[in-house]
């Protein structure tokens, strides 16, 4: 009883020097033990926080882990999973928190913008957006997902959806979770048959961005959209 008391109250510590303090006030250690409080109940956490960033390396490494992963540890399935989902959870509130309520694309922004919707995506995703002679943004959204090793482009998708949409302008991004950002020869292959499947139906091609650990290229600011 008075070791489960003990624990109990270094729980709450922890959790007042949280609120008096912030995220800014605790090592990343300390961080990961707390969120562990929500999934490992009655038990030492401080220890197995510092058990895991000795791990897999760092913070974020145990966040971006496979449950497989996690499990091969000597979590649960309940807890790995609950680790799993906080960087869909950050993706999910960035999403929201930035959503621009008038749709207008800032092209000055449009980099970050981009990288925000691959926070956690482990797997190749192919992100669409549409947008009008406005420059508002009428469509946005993933509509493609492979392996750790590539995803096709849906080339017929893409043009029945900015007909769909009547859009007048595109931009197609995809993820390398390999961690390089730059082109392979089938990513600039597949964006010169996007051009020209565009241009049949009079949408125009703004540019393709590759994203790889939350930075992106821009094909175009690269002088990689010649389709001569």
């Amino acid at each position: 009883m008075d070791k489960k008391a003990d624990h109990s109250g270094h729980r709450k510590r922890m959790r007042d020097r949280y609120l008096l303090q912030g995220a800014d006030g605790f090592y990343p250690h300390e961080m990961l033990e707390m969120m562990l409080y929500y999934a490992v109940p009655m038990k030492d956490t401080n220890a197995l926080a510092s058990r895991l960033i000795t791990t897999f390396g760092s913070f974020s490494a145990v966040l971006d882990a496979s449950v497989a992963q996690l499990k091969e540890f000597g979590l649960t399935e309940n807890q790995a999973v609950f680790l799993k989902m906080m960087p869909d959870i950050c993706r999910l509130y960035i999403n929201d928190k930035h959503n621009n309520g008038s749709k207008i694309i800032d092209p000055e922004k449009i980099g970050l913008y981009i990288c925000d919707k691959f926070i956690g995506r482990e797997e190749e995703h192919v992100l669409l957006i549409l947008i009008d002679s406005k420059g508002k943004e009428l469509y946005c959204g993933m509509i493609a997902r492979g392996s750790l090793t590539g995803a096709q482009m849906p080339i017929r998708k893409i043009v029945d959806l900015a007909m769909h949409y009547r859009a007048v302008s595109a931009i197609i991004a995809h993820n390398h979770p390999s961690g390089s950002a730059l082109p392979s020869r089938e990513d600039l292959k597949a964006t010169r048959n996007i051009v020209t499947a565009l241009e049949l139906v009079g949408v125009h091609f703004i540019d393709h961005f590759i994203v790889a650990d939350h930075d992106c290229i821009s094909l175009r600011e690269s002088g990689l959209l010649d389709t001569e």
